[in-house]
């Protein structure tokens, strides 16, 4: 993908953290080259987190996120601090900016054990060198010695700015996520997408992972053709060659499923998110909870997106409704959404995640090792809907690996 059409998952996610003055919004000015955040001497100027999408060499496409210092106070500082801490939720590295005039306050040592919690990658930042060299050398020299990580910059003079750019690109562990299709399609081999219009589907546009599976097919040289269920038929009929596969929205799964060949290799659009986040392996054994829930049980439902609840919403209302039917159980339902993903799982017996198409690899990892630390089985929306309807078998069949 190029720069612009990169979506935000795909992005590597900058925080930029620390308390009010330090010099965050100059350095993302100084990172970036742009006045993209304002600049001032007076207190807490940035209110909410600012966020842009750019490329950053060596680091490629990022989003840079600059928050509200972690030190505001009153009703509504309190509330500017939370959300400042809730850009952790999806943070893959963090840049932590100390006053490099004041040295590591309680807030900054507060950020720095909330990323270690999470296995945030963290790069220490002292700021203001120019100043800091002008007034104290020798408070300089000890900081450094005492902070041997930490590198010092200064947005003003841009000196150590390239350094830095540096430091955060080898702070982040590589993690390639899987081809969404390279080992379904060859090239010059072609697949049929089934996507669902309803009215749940987004006016005049397709869903991110439909989007991204088409892009991904072309990127490997081969080619899509996309209906809707009702005109599947129609489509296969009309085809000289079978396609390589069939890939489904999961809502439309079994009705695709009834119409597809069974030689026909079939998987669905979740599935292939899940494996491409390295995340389908736990989603496949954790499905398998689903018989043994009981009467009472509690169950998680989490999105990586918000968006308008429709009538007859996925996550809300059809979920539970189908789960209910297969299990006969009487089940206690709980929700979340965005970055919200509780750390305590243990009121719950699993949890049941949408594909993480606005989540980062790394954010729906953190997520998967918070259930498998909490011994909370965890599944998808398509894994399941795979499962209920009796095709989950199928729907892996084309699959080379289940590992992302």
């Amino acid at each position: 993908m190029g720069l612009n059409s990169t979506p935000e998952a795909e992005r590597l996610h900058i925080g930029i953290f620390g308390r009010r003055n330090a010099g965050k919004s100059s350095l993302l000015n100084a990172l970036t080259g742009q006045q993209l955040s304002i600049v001032s001497e007076v207190r807490g100027t940035t209110t909410d987190p600012v966020k842009k999408s750019m490329e950053i060499l060596p680091l490629g496409p990022v989003l840079l996120i600059d928050t509200p210092g972690l030190d505001d106070e009153g009703e509504l500082g309190l509330q500017r601090v939370q959300r400042s801490r809730s850009v952790l939720m999806t943070a893959d590295v963090a840049l932590l900016i100390v006053d490099g005039l004041e040295g590591p306050q309680r807030e900054d040592r507060e950020i720095l054990q909330a990323c270690q919690k999470r296995d945030i990658p963290v790069v220490m930042v002292f700021s203001k060198l120019d100043l800091a060299e002008k007034q104290d050398p020798a408070r300089v020299q000890r900081l450094q010695n005492e902070y041997p990580q930490a590198i010092w910059v200064s947005a003003k003079t841009q000196e150590n700015i390239l350094e830095l750019k540096n430091k955060i690109a080898v702070s982040v562990p590589e993690e390639k996520p899987h081809s969404l299709t390279a080992d379904l399609v060859s090239p010059g081999g072609f697949a049929v997408l089934v996507v669902p219009i309803d009215s749940a589907a987004p006016k005049g546009r397709l869903i991110l992972p439909q989007q991204q599976v088409i892009r991904d097919l072309l990127d490997h040289g081969s080619m899509a053709v996309v209906c809707r269920e009702s005109e599947l038929a129609q489509t296969l009929q009309r085809l000289q060659t079978p396609p390589q596969v069939v890939i489904t929205d999961s809502q439309a799964f079994q009705q695709v499923a009834a119409i597809v060949p069974e030689e026909v290799p079939l998987t669905s659009f979740s599935i292939l998110m899940a494996r491409r986040k390295g995340v389908l392996k736990d989603a496949v054994a954790g499905v398998r909870t689903l018989d043994f829930l009981k009467d009472g049980d509690s169950v998680l439902i989490s999105e990586g997106c918000t968006h308008h609840r429709q009538c007859d919403d996925i996550g809300t209302v059809k979920l539970p409704r189908w789960i209910r039917e297969y299990t006969h159980a009487d089940l206690k339902f709980s929700f979340t959404s965005g970055t919200a993903f509780p750390d305590d799982l243990s009121p719950y017996k699993m949890v049941i995640h949408c594909g993480g198409c606005m989540l980062t690899q790394r954010e729906m990892l953190r997520r998967l090792r918070t259930a498998r630390r909490q011994d909370t089985p965890m599944t998808n929306y398509g894994t399941l809907i795979a499962y209920l309807r009796g095709i989950l078998d199928r729907s892996l069949r084309p699959l080379s690996s289940l590992e992302g």
